[in-house]
């Protein structure tokens, strides 16, 4: 092996001089594949550094695939294969759409792209230094564990005993057993798809509505029904005719700040609902992922239900980060221990540091304020996007109550596919109305982010693209 230069005065610790000189011959081919490293002895004696300090670095060159240990005989150079460049991405036509592509394109596009129709606010808008200081009080706690599988299977004890609270600000009653934590609002719904639907079941949603739950649907075999979504929820003439001639085990709906359309159920059409599911004998699930942007008091089926029918689903991702992945459910007793039963087969458990994370940031005391701040800040963002809209020619489903969402229709056609296709292009990704709707049918509707659609790129491009389409000229 090729002599590696150390320098104990160089601020740089030794054990990365020597992951980084060895990985730096090993990619200038001096070493080749095959070749054998020195003794751990031999190094530690040539170059006057401890065997503890040559192991860690021959460990790390193991983790990084750059060598391989053979017991008894050594470390010796890998065979790695040449790096490739990263592929381009696809070119976007018309038709190729679809919630997987929409959601790997929000989450990749680059710093240069817009996101205008993301489901989630801004990183600057977001408590990070908040965040922060809570990890680090977890981190300095002797007895917090990173290293198991998490605590009770339900989640963390302390976040469920304080979700009631919470819950009962709304009018939800819940005790902590009916409270089962998740990885988010997803695996909260995949759980309850796993215990109710079965291939060929017929589950009722809403249409338009969420794409990625329609993803999970298809996954298991569902035959999705849209109920028809209106400026006051669901229509609920439909959803009585389609219940009866289908026979679902279970609704899925959103009854706060719908997605994509903003739209809040009213009381009318929620007591109708309830009244529909105990006629024809089936569940609902209420998802309100977005309900804690509602800047006022909004109706929710689990507060009419007392969660004997419904299934009450929320999640922190949007309000305090994506990351973390803590969600929750609220059901009736038998069915919180069956989808307890369900999660634990699905990922044993859910990750308890972030759960006492999540915890302490709502119990720490300025919560309710920070989410006022982020309430208002919609707000604006919202008037900023009507406005845009009304000078490009975009026309809103309704005038949104809160959160991020606007659901405009784009004049002259009858499928905006062509827009985001084009859009997609320009470095502007826009969810078109096909996406979430249950068939894949056209739709001349748009879902924006009010936050990412005030940004002039996104006016100059709808001026362009609607010239001629009945828009603004």
């Amino acid at each position: 092996m090729q002599q590696v230069s150390l320098s104990t005065g160089s601020g740089v610790p030794l054990v990365d001089q020597i992951v980084g000189a060895i990985r730096g011959q090993i990619e200038d081919r001096v070493l080749r594949p095959g070749a054998r490293l020195s003794a751990i002895r031999q190094f530690a004696e040539t170059h006057g550094v401890s065997r503890f300090t040559v192991v860690e670095a021959y460990d790390r060159l193991v983790a990084q695939g750059y060598v391989q240990s053979r017991r008894g005989s050594g470390f010796y150079v890998a065979n790695r294969s040449q790096p490739q460049s990263e592929p381009a991405a696809p070119q976007t036509e018309a038709g190729v759409f679809d919630a997987a592509w929409l959601m790997r394109q929000a989450m990749d596009v680059g710093v240069e792209g817009i996101r205008a129709s993301a489901g989630w606010l801004p990183q600057s808008w977001l408590d990070e230094e908040g965040l922060r200081r809570q990890m680090r009080s977890i981190l300095r706690r002797e007895n917090s564990s990173l290293s198991d599988y998490g605590g009770r299977p339900q989640g963390y004890l302390p976040l469920r005993q304080y979700l009631p609270f919470k819950l009962g600000e709304m009018g939800i009653a819940a005790k902590p057993s009916q409270i089962v934590l998740t990885q988010g609002a997803t695996q909260a719904l995949d759980m309850v798809i796993h215990h109710f639907v079965r291939r060929g079941d017929a589950v009722l949603v809403d249409d338009p509505g969420y794409f990625a739950l329609y993803g999970l649907l298809r996954l298991h075999g569902a035959r999705l029904i849209g109920v028809p979504w209106t400026t006051d929820g669901p229509d609920t003439e439909a959803l009585e005719r389609l219940a009866a001639e289908h026979k679902p085990r279970v609704y899925f709906t959103q009854s706060v700040l719908h997605n994509p359309t903003s739209a809040c159920l009213s009381p009318a059409n929620a007591y109708r609902i309830l009244q529909c599911a105990e006629r024809h004998d089936f569940h609902v699930v209420e998802d309100n992922t977005y309900g804690d942007f509602h800047p006022g008091s909004a109706t929710r089926l689990a507060a009419l239900d007392h969660l004997y029918r419904v299934i009450y689903i929320s999640s922190f991702s949007k309000t305090l980060s994506g990351n973390l992945r803590v969600g929750y459910l609220a059901a009736r007793p038998d069915l919180a221990e069956a989808l307890t039963d369900v999660k634990v087969l699905i990922s044993l458990a859910t990750p308890e540091v972030a759960e006492e994370l999540v915890h302490r940031m709502l119990t720490e005391g300025h919560y309710r304020k920070y989410l006022d701040r982020v309430r208002t800040r919609l707000g604006e963002a919202s008037a900023r996007a009507q406005r845009m809209m009304d000078r490009v020619g975009l026309r809103p489903f309704i005038s949104p109550e809160g959160g991020m969402f606007v659901w405009a229709q784009v004049p002259g056609c009858d499928d905006a596919m062509d827009i985001a296709a084009a859009a997609a292009k320009a470095g502007i990704i826009l969810a078109p109305g096909t996406l979430f709707r249950p068939q894949g049918q056209a739709s001349p509707m748009l879902r924006l982010n009010v936050v990412y659609a005030s940004d002039i790129r996104v006016e100059r491009f709808f001026k362009q693209a609607l010239d001629g389409k009945g828009g603004s000229q």
